[in-house]
């Protein structure tokens, strides 16, 4: 591949729903953030933490099928619908797997939908300098919509999409400045996120039992300082008994004597302390005044650093 991969550009938070006349709203689609790049070498699928995913989403490799030029680097998300809405505790079942039969076995099980919403580069051409309303409009001419890659709609009544998408239990949306460039590596408020649902990525430090089976993770997130601080424990989600058996057994070679957060637990009591590597997305209703985490629920095993997993996230 001569396409390098780049860091993609960043949402921040919002609570308040922007205004403004050059503003549109996009749904927030719950899934991985995935940047296809092709070229006359080849084709790679790069997320956002920079790792390859090519393997893992082989029904992407024919790009002819859904772009029409000879080299483009697209930005998106892929998703897993469950009776209509993204789960992403689906997508990860096919971004976790690293072997080849798994993999084709998957295809089929799990299928997915490439949801584009940005273009970076097209036809040897870095397009990251023009307005977002040209990207949109060089992504239009490009992109062949099928079941498999679809293109992002964009929406001007901020408050109705985000009502609607409240009503439909989606993540949240979008909220872009049609003259932005994409800003590679960066983040700030010409593209804004506004989340129906708060969650974060957080470090497992420790586990509880019930007759002998793992039934809750305790969490913690890194401060300024690299302390491991911990914000709760979730044994409610998207798991299945025979992911608790997996996380059970795998638990056991993983045990620490002292505990790996600098703050006392709640659960201190019967928890069995483990080295912070597990990392998993966390849904939750709300942070308590005591700086915890209400009604976490856990969605996936996620592929990221724990030291990424911090406080100000």
């Amino acid at each position: 591949m001569k396409l390098r991969p780049v860091k993609p550009f960043e949402p921040i938070m919002t609570n308040i729903l922007p205004t403004g006349e050059r503003l549109i709203a996009q749904i927030k689609w719950d899934g991985v953030r995935m940047l296809v790049y092709h070229d006359s070498e080849g084709t790679e699928l790069i997320n956002r933490k920079g790792n390859n995913r090519t393997r893992q989403y082989p029904e992407l490799m024919d790009t002819a099928a859904y772009c029409r030029a000879d080299s483009f680097i697209l930005d998106g998300e892929i998703i897993a619908l469950v009776d209509g809405v993204p789960s992403f505790h689906q997508v990860m079942k096919r971004d976790s797997l690293r072997q080849e039969q798994q993999i084709r076995a998957r295809v089929q099980q799990v299928p997915i939908v490439y949801m584009v919403f940005d273009i970076l580069y097209l036809n040897g051409e870095s397009v990251t300098n023009k307005p977002l309303h040209e990207r949109q409009a060089l992504l239009a001419q490009v992109l062949i919509p099928s079941p498999l890659v679809q293109a992002v709609p964009s929406y001007p009544d901020i408050p109705l999409l985000h009502e609607i998408s409240k009503q439909h239990q989606l993540e949240g949306i979008v909220i872009k400045d049609l003259d932005s460039v994409y800003a590679v590596g960066g983040k700030d408020k010409r593209w804004q996120k506004r989340k129906n649902i708060l969650d974060l990525n957080a470090v497992v430090g420790g586990v509880t039992y019930r007759d002998g089976l793992v039934n809750a993770l305790l969490l913690g997130l890194y401060d300024v300082e690299g302390k491991l601080i911990y914000i709760g424990h979730a044994g409610t989600g998207k798991l299945a008994v025979a992911d608790w058996r997996r996380i059970t057994e795998e638990a056991a070679t993983m045990l620490l004597k002292d505990r790996p957060f600098a703050n006392q637990s709640e659960r201190q009591k019967g928890a069995v302390w483990i080295r912070p590597e597990w990392v998993v997305k966390v849904n939750f209703l709300e942070w308590t005044p005591g700086g915890t985490l209400r009604q976490p629920s856990i969605q996936a095993f996620v592929d990221t650093a724990p030291e990424d997993c911090k406080l100000d996230q």
